[in-house]
């Protein structure tokens, strides 16, 4: 989710993914150094390489967009390996690769001249209202809107936590009336 409320929405992996666990499954069956096993191993990789072609290109194709349309980027630092132990999601954020993004966008704003910041993971940008600085406190993944109980509108979480991102990133407070003459940003530069 972007801040000016755009979503970009990844390839479906799940397809590729059902078919390379069945592939293992029957891998795991199949009698060592056998024909048919290198067979199926063979299979398992060109599987493997779609899944991967497939991402690198959507990642591609979605960073040189951010880029090019906009003068600063501002991304947040995401703790992917303690979300990773969630049971549930840990398949689906492996198949993301936003290491891979972050790592794109930060050589192509680089290559443009473009400004590039990383704002703390500690940030509770999902947690405060956007339009009055309201901490609401932690909320579970299932909740999608939340009415903000300060000033009562209706705010969208990602949009919410994207547009709260973008603040930080330019050096604002999560509380309106103050702000920071530092922003709590990291920036991006090479060191020579």
């Amino acid at each position: 989710m972007m801040s000016n409320g755009e979503k970009a929405h990844s390839p479906n992996y799940s397809k590729l993914d059902k078919k390379i666990r069945r592939k293992q499954r029957k891998l795991a069956r199949q009698q060592k150094d056998s024909k048919r096993r290198n067979k199926t191993r063979i299979q398992i990789a060109k599987l493997h390489n779609r899944i991967a072609d497939t991402r690198k290109d959507f990642l591609h194709k979605l960073s040189t967009k951010v880029v090019s349309q906009n003068q600063t980027i501002i991304l947040e630092d995401l703790n992917v390996s303690g979300m990773v132990k969630n049971r549930k999601l840990a398949r689906a954020i492996s198949l993301q690769g936003w290491r891979e993004f972050r790592t794109l966008c930060e050589a192509k704003s680089e290559k443009l001249g473009r400004i590039f910041r990383v704002i703390s993971r500690w940030e509770p940008t999902s947690q405060v209202c956007f339009d009055c600085g309201f901490k609401w406190g932690k909320l579970d993944l299932s909740i999608r809107s939340v009415q903000c109980l300060n000033c009562g509108t209706e705010q969208d979480r990602d949009e919410n936590a994207a547009k709260n991102i973008n603040k930080v990133g330019i050096g604002h407070c999560h509380d309106s009336k103050r702000t920071r003459i530092d922003p709590k940003t990291t920036k991006s530069s090479k060191l020579n």
